[in-house]
């Protein structure tokens, strides 16, 4: 069986990580390699499971777009 935690994965992307299986299953592979074809093609296809965010909230990302502009405009105003 494929190691790693499927949580962080989207119902769609099990969805279709299950009919990739089937398909391998009915071409008579093993059932461990079927299932890690299935979601190393998840993973080729998606990029992996659900993005985390980077623990921010969305005034923190906002606060910090700010900041950047503000070094940004600094930046630019240096000789």
């Amino acid at each position: 069986m494929p190691q790693g935690d499927k949580s962080k994965y989207t119902a769609k992307q099990k969805r279709k990580a299950e009919h990739i299986e089937k398909t391998y299953r009915d071409k008579g592979v093993a059932q461990d390699e079927a299932e890690a074809r299935a979601w190393a093609t998840v993973n080729k296809q998606d990029g992996g499971g659900k993005a985390g965010g980077g623990g921010r909230t969305p005034a923190e990302r906002s606060e910090a777009a700010e900041k950047g502009a503000r070094t940004r405009a600094r930046n630019r105003a240096k000789p």
